[in-house]
């Protein structure tokens, strides 16, 4: 490793350690945050299924519990922690989590020479605030972003953590759609497919209640962050007569015409899922970069498309982002500068003026529309991108029929 790597991450490691002794100073509340609690879910919500998940069940009679049964091990973790509460213990494993993430951007940086990602993480992380720790969404983003880190080198072991993603939270299993074709394709899908087809079969018999939380996701509505939300934070002003209160476990919107838009959200996720599939299917050049440049994009349209975007999701796209930019051959620097601006906003809109957006005031709705605006353009242009640089145009595919380069095809073309 160079001098300049030396410098180039100690200044990395500088940066890191300044900012989570403010993040750990926020919520451990030695230092007050603006907005509204934040930290109840682990507080009031893992703590109290903290002892039925050790019991060896599920809480699947409560409606908040939303998620794919590993989620039961990391709500557990904190127990194994000695001398600490729960809360502090969460709070350390989460910034275990963060410092898992920044060991394997630097060390792709390392091997690179860019340490673009690691900057990206950092400043990322930063600006999504202690909302950051105070869910257990970093954890998961660790796993998958280790799985991307892997997916070159060593494409069965990261499909493998991709599976186990996908047991704690689902989205991770999008990050295998960029796999190169043949061999690593299979490997890290199958590979995937085993470990989250195993874990369920082993959480479901030896737990019960292990797809409660099927039923559950699937009853939510419109939450007031979301894309759709948007329509009735405006409609609000011109006499729409629902209200948004707090329903399944988020301040949502019921009354009328709330069904309609969840649906149209739901169709425009399956639009998005079948643009990827028809992305894949079509694309043929595939770079050192592909594969991440394709997984950015995969989480960037279904977060934006999604029902619910609560605060802490913008990690996944943070990590995502990061691990892109360790390549000098991405396509998504415009799109992650998006998402990183999308975060900031986040952190405002919740929990900083969350009053003003579930009241749908003028202040809370330009929050809102701008960072659901920056994350509409960060998708359109991310897919834009992909497809762009992995598609072959017209008349490249002229080009390799008759054998020629693109320059002598077009005479045929045009």
């Amino acid at each position: 490793m160079t001098s300049t790597h030396i410098g180039h991450q100690g200044r990395a490691l500088l940066a890191w350690a300044a900012t989570r002794t403010l993040l750990m100073l926020f919520v451990f509340r030695v230092v007050g945050f603006p907005g509204q609690v934040i930290l109840h879910d682990v507080s009031g919500v893992y703590k109290t299924w903290y002892p039925i998940l050790r019991g060896g069940s599920f809480p699947s009679h409560d409606v908040t519990w939303q998620y794919p049964p590993g989620a039961a091990a990391v709500m557990v973790a904190p127990g194994a922690v000695p001398f600490l509460d729960y809360a502090s213990a969460f709070f350390c494993l989460a910034l275990l989590a963060d410092a898992v993430v920044l060991a394997g951007l630097l060390a792709a940086a390392r091997r690179s020479g860019r340490f673009a990602g690691a900057w990206v993480w950092i400043g990322g992380v930063t600006v999504g605030g202690p909302i950051v720790y105070a869910r257990y969404d970093v954890m998961v983003t660790a796993v998958g972003v280790l799985a991307l880190l892997l997916l070159r080198r060593r494409p069965a072991v990261a499909g493998v953590l991709a599976g186990l993603g996908a047991l704690l939270k689902v989205w991770p299993v999008l990050l295998l759609i960029g796999v190169p074709r043949g061999r690593d394709t299979r490997r890290a899908w199958i590979s995937a497919a085993a470990t989250g087809i195993a874990g369920s079969a082993v959480f479901a018999l030896a737990m019960p209640g292990a797809f409660s939380f099927l039923t559950f996701q699937r009853d939510r509505g419109t939450e007031v962050e979301s894309l759709g939300a948007t329509v009735f934070h405006v409609w609000r002003h011109f006499g729409w007569q629902g209200r948004s209160t707090m329903h399944y476990g988020s301040v949502e919107f019921l009354g009328p015409h709330v069904h309609l838009v969840s649906a149209v959200a739901l169709g425009l996720s399956l639009l998005a899922f079948c643009w990827l599939l028809w992305w894949r299917v079509r694309a043929r050049t595939f770079v050192a970069s592909t594969p991440y440049d394709a997984a950015f994009a995969a989480l960037l349209v279904f977060t934006t498309t999604s029902r619910v975007i609560s605060p802490q999701y913008m990690v996944w796209l943070i990590g995502a982002g990061a691990v892109c930019a360790t390549l000098a051959g991405t396509v998504q620097l415009l799109p992650i500068a998006l998402t990183l601006l999308a975060t900031a906003f986040t952190t405002l809109e919740f929990p900083v003026f969350f009053t003003h957006v579930s009241h749908s005031d003028i202040w809370g709705v330009l929050l809102l529309t701008t960072r659901n605006g920056l994350l509409v353009a960060a998708s359109v242009i991310a897919c834009r991108r992909l497809w762009t640089a992995t598609v072959p145009s017209r008349r490249e595919r002229a080009a390799r029929r008759l054998g020629e380069s693109p320059d002598a095809a077009s005479v045929f073309t045009t």
